[in-house]
């Protein structure tokens, strides 16, 4: 596992994962802790909603396909978005097309990567958006 030389900032971020897929969420959840986040992690849409609405987050990495059957993750981040939240999102994803990437665009995700990425690439991408938001 591959971590940065330096955490993320100088004050610990609270990231949200959401991911139905235990041997994602357990890895992510892994290196982000060690590169100093505090994680929360969600395998479910209705257990995300909650944790959003109820929670402040610095940063979600967000699954599109929750379950067998849809593009759950599409209506969180539409859900999110339609609130005041400017929280960075960034949709990580197996199902990455370039139309379901113009979507998740559209919808107000910061980033759109597809799966598998590697985590140093990841982490800088996560880096650059919290960096880049007061």
């Amino acid at each position: 596992m591959v971590v940065p030389n330096r955490r993320l900032s100088a004050t610990t971020k609270r990231v949200l994962i959401v991911d139905d897929e235990e041997s994602i969420l357990a890895p992510l959840s892994r290196y982000f802790r060690r590169i100093g986040c505090e994680v929360v992690a969600a395998q479910e849409r209705e257990e995300a909603e909650a944790l959003l609405e109820h929670q402040r987050f610095d940063l979600i990495l967000l699954d599109l396909a929750l379950s067998g059957y849809g593009l759950e993750g599409l209506e969180i981040l539409q859900s999110l978005r339609s609130g005041t939240r400017g929280t960075p999102v960034i949709v990580l994803s197996g199902l990455v097309t370039p139309d379901l990437e113009r979507e998740a665009l559209r919808r107000g995700a910061d980033a759109v990567l597809p799966k598998p990425q590697p985590l140093a690439d990841l982490a800088r991408v996560c880096a650059h958006l919290l960096t880049s938001r007061p």
